[in-house]
């Protein structure tokens, strides 16, 4: 093992939960997928969905469609997402989408519980990118079909297509749903719009080395930047044609240079609450190193 993988190991052990430990120990030590849904399973909810945290800013046992999003990147990374797998997450979503056919961002609140303020509950019920995106595109990546997969796909086309007052995390959103599209003449077309969009609006952080000349999207903490690495974390991503070669090589550096003495890498949003620096320092550390391996850096 390198050494960075060495120093993100001994990090992680030391202070990751127990899916984090069975993901990184699947992805770079030979481990088992079938520890790693284990693990999953302990945030798994009655009804199909995830909770308890599953998502570090959504503390408490109600089922959000960002944990759900979570939950589904962790089954496509281990090549568990498959029919049998999500058919009860699958009913969930049709019991609890939107009106217009997407999913909010947060299901509207029946009982209050500990969270993050940046994503409150949405009393409208109305649909958001930011989580059905993510969803749809990862749904589709894995061939699943579904009636409530087809109403959710065409909210996203719409949503995509007419984005234009938009922030990072949501872009990332776009770019996964448009990554897995079917259509993918319509999904290079988006991807071109979404992409000088980025770039007019300084949505990301070209040069590492001068933060301050760059715009912070509004509502986000001082310093919580997104990068070429952050829209394509692998190289078949479409949005890594939003960027030179010189720029992701520079993105990714800036990346590899961030891992800290303690062989983790930082968060750049605020730790609102006690643990939650503490539980997703290890989630964004195996994120670094499946990107830079993605790219051949690891």
């Amino acid at each position: 093992m390198n050494e960075p993988l060495q120093r993100a190991e001994w990090f992680v052990w030391l202070t990751a939960r127990a899916l984090e430990q069975h993901r990184f120990a699947h992805h770079f030590l030979g481990g088992s997928a079938d520890a790693v849904e284990a693990a999953l399973a302990g945030y798994a909810h009655a009804d199909g969905g995830f909770g308890y945290a599953l998502e570090p800013d959504l503390r408490g046992p109600v089922p959000e469609p960002l944990s759900a999003a979570f939950a589904l990147r962790v089954l496509d990374e281990i090549g568990r997402c498959d029919e049998i797998r999500v058919k009860r997450l699958l009913s969930h979503f049709e019991d609890l989408s939107a009106p217009d056919g997407g999913l909010p961002a947060r299901y509207p609140a029946q009982r209050t519980y500990p969270s993050a303020s940046a994503v409150p509950p949405d009393p409208e019920r109305a649909g958001a990118l930011l989580s059905t995106g993510t969803i749809v595109g990862l749904l589709r990546r894995n061939g699943i079909r579904h009636p409530w997969l087809d109403r959710a796909e065409e909210f996203c086309w719409d949503a995509v297509e007419r984005l234009d007052d938009t922030h990072p995390y949501e872009v990332e959103s776009a770019v996964t749903f448009l990554d897995s599209a079917a259509d993918r003449g319509r999904a290079r077309a988006a991807a071109r719009r979404l992409g000088e969009l980025v770039r007019d609006r300084e949505l990301v952080l070209l040069d590492p080395d001068r933060p301050e000349d760059y715009p912070v999207a509004p509502g986000y903490a001082p310093g919580e930047h997104h990068l070429p690495h952050d829209f394509a974390p692998a190289p078949g991503s479409l949005a890594a044609s939003w960027f030179s070669e010189h720029e992701l090589r520079r993105s990714l550096d800036f990346l590899a240079d961030q891992q800290e003495p303690d062989g983790g890498w930082p968060i750049r949003w605020p730790e609102w609450a006690p643990g939650t620096r503490l539980e997703w320092r290890p989630i964004v550390t195996i994120d670094a190193l499946l990107a830079l391996r993605a790219h051949g850096r690891g």
